[in-house]
């Protein structure tokens, strides 16, 4: 596959994403119900679709399935404890972290422009907490931020695998979400049809089908590319959120959120005109 095609289907990926936030806050569901479910029918997907021949049991696919589950279930608790924009354009600080860890851990390097790139991020992020620095946003953001640190260590561990078979990460660790989950789901789920009906729609599309193209793309790219090619996530999400739901970001949010978007924006263009 050529790099174009792999950037392709990773602005695809991030197209699918983008529907996660708006979606997760329409199921009357508490998150860990939700996060569990979404990823136990994700695992059924990824399962029909990769059947591997034998448990994998490898660091870096264990690695990778842990940094997974991290990402997946403070996604979730993001969503529900604040705005849909807010969450994933926290999460959108993941870049400074692959670029921090992916010398020493992929031998990928990082060059000027990349860290000027993280200094925008960074500063960016900071105008987040600048709003309600207490409550239930204030809690929302550090899950969000957390969901970050969760979606760097996925990209590095992925993109450690990429001769061998990275989909095998986000199969262990959609059944570990499940697993981690499982006491709360047989709790507080309930059978309302159109409910469920999100419910799938996140597990086989959003998540499932998601990851398959992600695991494809990524062996293709970059560690530091498969993490900042899916910024149509973060410009999606706030559109579906607002279309939707009719949430607004907060003044600082806006400032941050653009601070965000132009540096991964402005990387990914200079990246594509260097030779």
């Amino acid at each position: 596959m050529r790099r174009r095609s792999a950037v392709g289907l990773l602005l695809l990926t991030g197209i699918i994403w983008s529907t996660g936030g708006f979606m997760i806050k329409l199921i009357p569901w508490p998150p860990l119900v939700i996060a569990g479910l979404r990823s136990g029918i994700a695992a059924l997907v990824i399962y029909l679709y990769n059947r591997p021949q034998k448990l994998p049991v490898g660091k870096y696919t264990l690695g990778g399935a842990v940094a997974y589950a991290v990402m997946v279930i403070f996604f979730v608790l993001a969503n529900k404890l604040t705005t849909a924009g807010n969450t994933i354009l926290i999460q959108y600080t993941a870049p400074v972290y692959v670029a921090l860890f992916g010398y020493s851990f992929l031998r990928e390097k990082v060059g000027l422009i990349d860290w000027i790139t993280i200094l925008i991020i960074l500063t960016g992020l900071l105008l987040f907490f600048l709003d309600e620095l207490s409550g239930t946003n204030l809690w929302g953001n550090i899950a969000a931020l957390i969901s970050g640190f969760g979606f760097a260590g996925l990209i590095l561990f992925l993109r450690k695998q990429k001769q061998g078979r990275p989909i095998d990460s986000v199969l262990m660790g959609n059944l570990l979400t499940f697993l981690l989950c499982t006491p709360v789901i047989f709790q507080d789920v309930t059978f309302e049809a159109d409910v469920w009906l999100k419910i799938i729609f996140l597990g086989i599309i959003q998540l499932g089908l998601a990851y398959i193209i992600f695991t494809i793309a990524i062996k293709h790219v970059t560690a530091l590319d498969a993490v900042i090619y899916p910024v149509i996530e973060p410009i999606c999400n706030p559109i579906f959120a607002y279309a939707i739901l009719g949430e607004t970001l907060e003044l600082f949010a806006y400032i941050g959120g653009l601070m965000v978007l132009t540096g991964v924006i402005g990387r990914g263009v200079l990246q594509i005109k260097k030779p």
